[in-house]
């Protein structure tokens, strides 16, 4: 009988690495968990933008900050009002 390669006998001893358990983000607009209605970012609060924006001026996407549809939807448009203002510049560094 013959011995099987060695990269098969590695793939069968290999253990299986288990899940990232990753815990939920919360809503940077909804500090204690109850959203405000409505919904509304002011576009004045350029340091609060400022953190929902990355280094080039985009706005950063809700996975990587926690918001909710509903809370992006509102940050979007206070960035653009911001940007229109010229309180917040349209690209980066």
């Amino acid at each position: 009988m013959s011995k099987p390669p060695a990269f098969k006998k590695d793939r069968i001893n290999r253990k299986r690495s288990k899940a990232k358990v990753h815990s939920k983000k919360r809503d940077p607009l909804c500090p204690n968990g109850e959203r405000m209605r409505p919904m509304y970012v002011d576009y004045k609060d350029v340091e609060l933008l400022k953190k929902l924006t990355s280094r080039q001026g985009k706005i950063i996407s809700r996975r990587k900050t926690g918001c909710s549809a509903v809370s992006q939807h509102a940050v979007a448009a206070a960035v653009k009002r911001a940007r229109f203002m010229a309180l917040m510049p349209y690209v980066g560094d």
